[in-house]
């Protein structure tokens, strides 16, 4: 059984960065995720945010849903339940405008440390997003470029939290799915689990890791890199004892910026034809709300057939 790959950011730095760049390069390949420890983000930080985000679902949460649950009679379901997740939920939105000052319920304290946590998200994701122009052959600076729109990327943050589940062969903590943006830095519970990935056709446990920030890659980085890495599937299993917390922060395109397979990785593989369509990243977005939970591939062909109707037909080159 292969070992979930495990990066210590901090051998970037001596004479294992080769190794580590290497070990970045075969997850983002082979995997579509991996776990950053020594990653720069204070432990003093990261515990006040636990702190803060597991109060916060005690106090203002917790109560909604257990009436949620209680409106939709899900504790006593017979069959599988495919139209609804087991989570509570909220967003922060960072980037281009933070809306943390507007979202209910937050006491002071808890915005400051969010706001505070974010900060060191957003440094930590354009450091990855070189670190990978780096493995790709890419020019410094690419990959964050690319995510540019007119106001600079999308960023935002759902804290989610997953009570305890009567039925969890029956209903899922969250369903599979791919990710559709760019790259997704979660800080989950390190006492109960949850987190599941597809790899090679079998469902792999995410370990839950003290202190630790996990990686994955959304649908924008596989069409940039033009397949050569690959968002994976994955999915939450509901548990019947332990509240899961999960703080998933994604760095994504900005609305309208148009994204599109890296010319010099189609240059690279010449045998393979450039396979991932050109598009605007939110048109992509209003795709995926309705088909977040389908497979990936028909959304890529919808955005090919919107490319060929605007672009009909060939272009002759003198």
């Amino acid at each position: 059984m292969e070992t979930f790959p495990v990066i210590n950011m901090q051998k970037l730095n001596g004479e294992q960065r080769g190794a580590t760049m290497e070990l970045i390069n075969d997850a983002c390949e082979n995997w579509g995720f991996f776990e950053l420890v020594n990653h720069g983000i204070s432990i003093e930080l990261l515990d006040r945010v636990e702190r803060m985000t597991k109060e916060h679902y005690k106090k203002c949460m917790e109560q909604r849903f257990k009436e949620l649950v209680a409106s939709k009679a899900l504790e006593g379901v017979q069959a599988e339940v495919t139209t609804m997740d087991w989570e509570s939920t909220f967003f922060l939105r960072h980037l281009p405008q933070s809306n943390i000052s507007e979202v209910p319920d937050l006491d002071d304290e808890y915005r400051k440390v969010m706001k505070e946590f974010a900060l060191k998200l957003e440094n930590l994701a354009e450091e990855l997003l070189d670190l990978l122009c780096e493995n790709l052959g890419l020019e410094k600076g690419y990959l964050k470029k690319a995510f540019n729109g007119t106001k600079g990327p999308n960023f935002g943050t759902k804290v989610s939290n997953y009570p305890p589940c009567p039925k969890p062969d029956l209903i899922k903590g969250l369903r599979a799915h791919t990710d559709a943006g760019g790259i997704i830095l979660l800080f989950q519970d390190d006492k109960v689990s949850g987190l599941q990935l597809l790899k090679d056709g079998q469902w792999i446990d995410v370990p839950p890791m003290r202190h630790s920030i996990v990686i994955n890659l959304g649908d924008q980085l596989e069409v940039i890199t033009n397949g050569k890495y690959k968002s994976v599937l994955h999915r939450v299993i509901a548990q019947t004892d332990g509240n899961r917390m999960s703080i998933a922060s994604f760095y994504n395109p900005g609305s309208d910026a148009v994204i599109y397979p890296a010319p010099a990785l189609v240059e690279k593989e010449a045998e393979s034809k450039e396979i991932y369509p050109k598009f605007v990243f939110d048109d992509y977005m209003k795709l995926y709300a309705g088909l977040k939970f389908q497979a990936k591939e028909p959304r890529f062909e919808a955005m090919k057939a919107m490319e060929a109707n605007v672009n009909p037909g060939p272009i002759a080159t003198a």
